[in-house]
């Protein structure tokens, strides 16, 4: 199970989790138990330029669609077709089998993010 103190996340729900310089996304639980039934699941080609806030692709469930945004600027390296080909993995493994993209990103982008006990704190608000 991934230690959820040792990611960074996002005011929109994304979390990352950094080796390096690559970064790996995905959304938390309390988006995907917000989202309820994820159905379909639109994610970039490698090779994109992501800037942060921008959109990357969405997430739609039985009861409607929320967007992606970046949470750092970067170059994205992979995409994980397990969950186009699964999108249901973002309920039942959204911090393990369901990570979205891997990006190339460079020294301070995760600068801004959240903590767990931040992130936490912002879903109570």
């Amino acid at each position: 199970m991934t230690d959820l103190n040792t990611l960074k996340y996002s005011e929109e729900h994304e979390w990352v989790a950094a080796d390096g310089a690559t970064a790996t996304i995905g959304i938390t639980d309390f988006a995907a138990d917000a989202l309820g039934d994820i159905v379909f699941v639109e994610l970039p080609e490698v090779g994109a330029e992501l800037s942060r806030g921008d959109v990357f692709g969405e997430a739609e469930s039985t009861k409607s669609v929320s967007e992606l945004y970046a949470p750092v600027d970067g170059k994205v390296v992979a995409v994980n077709d397990a969950v186009v080909d699964d999108p249901a993995l973002l309920n039942s493994s959204p911090f393990e089998d369901a990570w979205l993209i891997k990006v190339e990103i460079a020294d301070g982008a995760l600068d801004g993010l959240l903590d767990r006990d931040g992130y936490v704190a912002h879903t109570k608000a």
